[in-house]
């Protein structure tokens, strides 16, 4: 008798998960309209994939633009591979995991068109694009990015220091640091960022916020001089590589206007 009234409440608590995520299911699922869903059936093949999307256009208010900038990246293949140090500069587990989840392991930032030469070949010019394009860029960085500025001086000890880009994350209530780097993933890289968020940590990060975060925005990346150049260092930080409008495949290219086409109407 008391091994059935077990197994009872057993199978009652299993058909309340099931019932309720049944519930969650259904919820997110008339929050989309139709063509977001055609969207994903047309995109992505796997039911758990399909799910992901779902549940991210419904929670996180994705509007059809969105949905499908994130299905050309990828965004399910992309999220929490992110090259990082968190394990061992980060506190808790679950704020480590928030802020694997909160950074993509490659953008698309196919809103930029920079051609490889000598005169534009400085990081600036990739810094301007992004500006001059900011809500693209965040949609492409992820929610809970509010953009605070480019350039953000530091000052210590009487020398200045500039951050390209400064961001918030209200989600993981973190200032991101983002360096940006037109080539390869370099050592030295590290060092400086390191500096960077010491700076944000003593000078400019709230009390009530969490450790600031950097990412190092850059072409290309070996992982593992990566993880050698990040063993040490004591501050939280990433490497995201990105995509720019001339690496697209050229059915995509063929959408777009090219850099003499956009000089011409300029």
């Amino acid at each position: 008798m008391r091994i059935e009234n077990r197994q009872t409440v057993s199978d009652d608590f299993g058909s309340s998960i099931r019932q309720t995520v049944s519930d969650e299911l259904e919820e997110a699922f008339f929050r989309l309209g139709f063509s977001q869903h055609l969207a994903i059936l047309q995109a992505v093949k796997t039911a758990e994939t399909r799910l992901f999307y779902l549940q991210k256009c419904a929670y996180e208010y994705w509007n059809y633009e969105t949905l499908k900038h994130h299905l050309k990246n990828q965004l399910h293949i992309q999220i929490g591979k992110l090259s990082h140090n968190f394990e061992h500069t980060l506190p808790e587990q679950q704020f480590k995991q928030k802020a694997l989840m909160a950074f993509k392991d490659e953008m698309l930032l196919d809103f930029i068109n920079i051609q490889d030469r000598d005169d534009e070949a400085d990081e600036r010019v990739l810094e301007q694009e992004i500006v001059l394009n900011i809500k693209k860029f965040i949609m492409a960085l992820g929610v809970d990015f509010c953009f605070i500025g480019n350039q953000y001086r530091l000052c210590i000890d009487n020398d200045e220091y500039f951050i390209d880009l400064l961001f918030f994350n209200r989600k993981l209530q973190s200032l991101v640091a983002i360096d940006l780097k037109k080539g390869k993933f370099k050592a030295e890289y590290a060092g400086k960022m390191n500096l960077y968020l010491s700076a944000l940590d003593e000078y400019i990060k709230q009390p009530h916020e969490n450790p600031s975060i950097g990412i190092i925005l850059c072409k290309e990346k070996n992982n593992k001089i990566v993880e050698f150049s990040f063993r040490d260092t004591s501050k939280p930080m990433g490497v995201v590589t990105y995509k720019t409008y001339k690496d697209l495949p050229e059915n995509y290219k063929k959408l777009l206007p090219n850099f003499d086409q956009i000089k011409e109407l300029l």
